[in-house]
């Protein structure tokens, strides 16, 4: 088979939805099928380039805010209409990824509900205003015209499912096919850290509870525990100010975009992983910390309520918590035996039913109900 992945953002990835489109491709062309991933590229024209066994085409993209989704998904329907005869099944993965016209039978994974995320997203400048406003109105208008455009409409965790019959109104029922992680190379480390850090990955965005993780950093302040934030985005520079003002300089150290080696180090080396936001969908860096067999403090959000049983292979507390999730870093922190037997339970729980195989599965039937119906 064939397959065309379409996507909106930068390639190599750097967040969830890119690092999920890479590594299900990986595994679709080790099974003998066909990839090419569209995506966003520059001002320049578009280029194709090859990764590893994946053919990979970057469109044209022009960032006029916030006329850029448009604008790349005339680029891309351009490029696809060309390449079509090319193709068995065509495949869009949302958010800000425009539906396009195709002969082929046409698949959409909806990674996050943009009308939930809005609800979440903290306003703090104008361009997190910006940034709600376009979630509510671009973003729902394109994610309900794809999916009416689809002839399989997929989502990455039940929480979003729910979300797209609450706030969108289709009458269909999406295929859950969930997220998954590379259990061989995210794995356990040999030797037991002896550093005592919590660690959180991911962008510095909104609606990711940086904030309530600064306030809790705050209440135990008077303990060894320090943290280590690993990513970058448009908080940062307000984060790092928040800190310095708090005094909190040597607890909190931003460690900015590391290579996949370095992350998987920081994960291997942390006490445990903690994830403060206030709203996600299916977040790898849940998947990721688990299956290096590390405790996880959650907030109870996307695909975390579905994965975690409370102080068995991890840790939930409600969102916007703060105080809640310094008492369980405190916990985790202070009992060796309860940190171990989480972590053994959380890379149990991968190994079972969250690795990238279990994707490909589920999302290789549903290519094939539509193959052969088409």
């Amino acid at each position: 088979m064939r397959i065309c992945m379409i996507m909106s953002t930068p390639f190599p990835p750097e967040e969830g939805i890119g690092n999920h489109v890479l590594n299900v491709s990986r595994k679709f062309v080790k099974r003998g099928h066909g990839v090419t991933i569209v995506t966003r590229g520059s001002l320049g024209k578009a280029r194709r380039e090859m990764v590893g066994d994946i053919e990979v085409f970057k469109t044209r993209f022009i960032p006029v805010y916030p006329f850029h989704v448009c604008l790349h998904g005339i680029f891309v329907e351009k490029l696809i209409k060309k390449l079509t005869p090319e193709f068995d099944i065509i495949h869009i993965h949302t958010p800000l990824s425009s539906a396009i016209n195709v002969s082929l039978p046409l698949v959409s994974t909806i990674h996050s509900s943009l009308v939930e995320d809005a609800r979440h997203l903290e306003v703090v400048d104008f361009k997190s205003l910006a940034t709600k406003l376009q979630s509510w109105s671009i973003g729902r208008h394109l994610i309900l015209k794809l999916m009416m455009k689809s002839d399989l409409v997929t989502t990455v965790s039940n929480s979003v499912s729910h979300e797209l019959k609450r706030y969108y109104g289709v009458d269909c029922e999406p295929v859950v096919i969930g997220n998954g992680v590379d259990e061989k190379t995210f794995t356990l480390t040999k030797s037991e850290s002896k550093k005592n850090y919590v660690l959180y990955v991911g962008r510095l965005s909104y609606r990711k509870g940086l904030f309530d993780l600064l306030e809790c950093a705050k209440i135990l302040g008077k303990s060894d525990i320090s943290f280590v934030l690993v990513g970058k985005g448009e908080l940062e520079r307000k984060l790092k100010e928040k800190v310095k003002d708090a005094g909190l300089q040597d607890k909190i150290l931003f460690m900015g975009q590391v290579d996949r080696k370095k992350l998987i180090r920081f994960y291997q080396d942390a006490i445990l992983i903690t994830i403060p936001s206030h709203y996600e969908s299916g977040p790898l860096v849940l998947l990721e910390a688990m299956s290096c067999g590390k405790p996880v403090v959650s907030t109870c959000v996307g695909i975390a309520p579905e994965i975690i049983k409370n102080f068995e292979n991890g840790i939930i507390i409600p969102p916007k918590s703060p105080e809640k999730m310094a008492e369980a870093v405190s916990i985790l922190f202070e009992d060796d035996k309860l940190r171990r037997v989480l972590g053994k339970n959380a890379r149990k729980t991968i190994l079972e039913k969250y690795t990238w195989d279990f994707v490909a599965d589920k999302l290789e039937n549903c290519y094939c109900s539509l193959w052969d119906h088409s």
